[in-house]
C-alpha cells in the first residue's frame, strides 16, 4: 500500500523513535552536525530503498566516525520497527515493546521525510539546526 503524505501524524512514533536514536548521538558527540545526519540517512534510505526494490544492497559507505554512529543507532531503530530484532535494556533482557511492522515502503517514506526536514532546518539554523531543532522535543 503506498503511503500517503503527510506522513508525520500517522507515524509520529516512529520519528520519536528514530529521532531518539540521532539525539542520542549529538548528547555524546557535541561536533555532529546535521551533513553527518545527513549523510548516515542517504546511506539507509539507498540500502532500504535497493531491499524494498528487490536489487543488491550495498554496504555503506560512511568516511566518519560520527557518520558510522549516526547510521548504527538509526539502523537498530529501523531494524526494530521492521520487526527484525529485538531492543534490550542495558542488563541484556529483551525489552517488552511489541510494535507492528512497518514495511521498507514506509520506512524509506519515513527516513525521506526526515531527510528533507534535516535540509529545512540546516537553512533556518545552520549547521546543527536541525540537531538542535529536534533535541527540543526529544529528552
Amino acid at each position: 500500500m503506498p503511503v500517503k503524505e503527510p506522513i508525520e501524524e500517522e507515524y509520529l512514533d516512529v520519528f520519536q523513535n528514530i529521532e531518539a536514536a540521532i539525539v542520542s548521538v549529538y548528547k555524546v558527540e557535541p561536533r555532529l552536525d546535521n551533513w553527518d545526519v545527513e549523510s548516515a540517512i542517504d546511506a539507509l534510505v539507498r540500502q532500504y530503498q535497493a531491499e524494498w526494490r528487490g536489487k543488491e544492497v550495498r554496504p555503506a559507505r560512511l568516511n566518519s566516525e560520527l557518520k558510522r554512529d549516526v547510521y548504527d543507532q538509526v539502523r537498530t531503530m529501523c531494524e526494530w520497527r521492521l520487526g527484525r530484532t529485538v531492543l534490550e535494556t542495558d542488563d541484556g533482557e529483551p525489552l517488552p515493546l511489541p510494535v507492528e511492522p512497518l514495511t521498507l515502503e514506509e520506512l524509506v517514506a519515513i527516513l525521506k521525510r526526515i531527510r528533507k526536514s534535516i535540509r529545512f532546518w540546516h537553512k533556518k539554523g545552520g549547521r546543527r539546526g536541525y540537531l538542535d531543532f529536534i533535541s527540543q522535543f526529544i529528552k
